[in-house]
Order: C-alpha cells, then structure tokens, then sequence
C-alpha cells in the first residue's frame, strides 16, 4: 500500500529487548519468566527468551525474503532491522572483567544480527547455552544469507561498566541474562557520566563512536543508521510545561553523542543516517508517561504540544548552521543553548 512512498522497511525493533523483557524478566506482555529473573506465574527463563528471538529471526528472513522477491525491485526500498544497542566498558582492567564485555555483546546485538549476517550465533552464546540454543537448518541458513540486510539500525543510548560473574562473586544482572556479568554505573563512587531522567541511563557519549565502530569491524561496514538516540527527563503529576522546555541537558547530551557519532563517520564507518528519539514525550512502555523523551513537551491532558529548546536547536543543525568548523575538526558541536 505505502510502498510508492516508503523507501527504508524496518522488519523488527529492538526484537534482543523484546525477547528479555517478555520472555526472561517478565516485564513486557505475556510475562513470562522464572527464577533467578523473575517469578511468574509462567515461564522458563532459561528456553523461552532463545526460542523466541530464534523465531523472531526467522520471522525477519521471511518479511525480507517476500519484499525482496515482490517489491524491491519495482519499489527501490531497502530493508533492515533495528537492535536495541548498549555498549559496555570493563569495570576493572582485568582478563576476566574484559572477557565479560565480550559475552555481554553477543548477548545484546550479535545474539540477532551474527545468524542474519554471518549465518549462526555467537561462539559465546553456543559455549554458555550449549543444546539450549536452537540450531538453524541449513536451508534455514541459506535463507538468511540471500536476504542479508540492506542496513542495520543501532538505538544507542548508554554505557555502563560490567563485571565478571563466572570467576567473581556477584549477583547476575537481569539485563544482561545468561552473559553472567553485572552491569554498574559506578566505578570506585564515581558515576560513568551525568544521570538522566531514565533509571541507569547516564550521558557517555563517547559509547556512540565506540558501538558504531565495533559493529563497523563486525559487519564489514554495512550500512548503518541510528535509529535511535535520546535523553529522558523524569517527570511528575505536579509538573508543567515550563518545567521541561528549557532542556539544556538534552541539547548537550545530542550535541556530545553526534560530535563522536561524527568522529566514526570521519574513520569510515558507513553511517547514513541519525534519528532522535523522540520527536514528542510520548508513553515509554513500562515507564508510562514518567520518562520524557520528546523534543515536544506534550500535556497529555489537553494533548498541547510545546517545542522545547532542543527543538530549535535541533531545526538549526538539520539546517546546518552548526556544523561549524569546530566540528568538521572533531571538535564539540556548540551548543545552541546552555543554561
């Protein structure tokens, strides 16, 4: 029906989230999970989330398949698929805090994208789940590799520390499953960048080249957008409009993360694209209406839209009146506004 006039077709956002919270932790519909995650009413939380995410790749191979075969060509689109993308830094610089990042990663991203692009999981994820993790068909594999993906789309928000939970005592981090690590937003009392409205999100823009340029070396540099990048403010019924339209910390969260998104691009990263989330505060799953990510400050009550700053200042760099000299020269983009 749209696709005269859509050309990008995302199959799947952030399916690696969608599989955790509903199907590990039980916090996203139907609840399902089990203990040490959780305690449903149903659920295995060590089968169900790996079951799921493998029929969800299938699922993707399928719509990609059908738009490949019936309207790629006459249509000129492309098609992809956008995972929800942390990144993650050792908490100590020891082998064994290093080789927890490297489990962590391929539980997030590579748990969706390594059977889509290079045709199984991750050798991490097959040596902790053994039998656990479903194998795919040979046909199956064949399948994903003539429907590889035109792009990625990576929603990058935050980073966090990690620590080893196979040779460390430490409780394992319900975000991070079967990776055995936890994850933490201190080290030695100081927190890895400035807190946001949202729990555990904290400002370190520095992750964004770091992801980018990971998945760049992983994925042969294939096509890249940002499909989502935001900072939240918290809110509370006794709060107005004006409480949230001078938002200088979201100015200098998107300003800080484009100018290292900018760096990426500068050493060849295949970066086409960058989406804010979001365009206007709008209801965040099981944060409701708490977490404010819009550009547009919306009163849910009377539905009134409100541009906040960043919404000017965003409309000055789509503009190009900021990428000034500075930032061509890897420098920080100025910000419009500050406070």
């Amino acid at each position: 029906m749209f696709g005269d006039r859509v050309k990008f077709w995302v199959t799947m956002n952030q399916p690696n989230l969608l599989a955790k919270f509903a199907y590990m932790n039980g916090w996203f519909p139907p609840g399902h999970c089990s203990k040490p995650y959780g305690n449903c009413a149903f659920g295995n939380s060590s089968i169900e989330p790996y079951i799921v995410g493998h029929n969800m790749i299938l699922s993707h191979a399928n719509a990609a398949s059908i738009y490949r075969n019936n309207y790629q060509e006459t249509q000129g689109g492309y098609i992809g698929i956008a995972v929800a993308a942390r990144w993650y830094e050792p908490l100590r610089n020891t082998t064994v805090d290093q080789l927890a990042v490297e489990r962590a990663i391929s539980f997030n991203v590579p748990w969706f994208l390594d059977p889509i692009i290079l045709g199984d999981y991750p050798a991490e994820m097959r040596k902790i789940l053994g039998p656990t993790l479903p194998e795919f068909t040979l046909k199956q594999k064949k399948k994903l590799h003539a429907t590889k993906l035109d792009f990625i789309g990576l929603n990058h928000y935050s980073t966090w520390y990690l620590k080893d939970c196979i040779f460390s005592s430490c409780e394992m981090d319900p975000m991070d499953g079967d990776a055995r690590v936890l994850s933490l937003v201190e080290r030695d009392g100081v927190p890895i960048g400035k807190e946001t409205g949202a729990p555990f999100f904290y400002d370190v823009p520095h992750g964004m080249e770091k992801v980018v340029m990971y998945y760049r070396k992983r994925y042969n540099n294939t096509a890249t957008y940002i499909t989502e990048n935001g900072y939240a403010q918290a809110s509370n019924s006794s709060m107005t409009a004006k409480d949230f339209t001078g938002d200088a910390d979201r100015i200098n969260y998107i300003s800080g993360y484009l100018t290292y998104l900018a760096s990426a691009i500068r050493k060849g990263a295949d970066v086409r694209g960058y989406f804010v989330w979001s365009l206007l505060d709008d209801f965040e799953w099981t944060s409701g209406y708490k977490d404010r990510f819009g550009l547009y400050h919306v009163d849910f009550k009377t539905q009134k839209r409100t541009p906040k700053l960043s919404a000017e200042w965003f409309r000055e760099f789509l503009k190009g009146s900021l990428l000034t000299r500075e930032l061509q020269n890897g420098s920080q983009l100025q910000p419009y506004y500050t406070s």
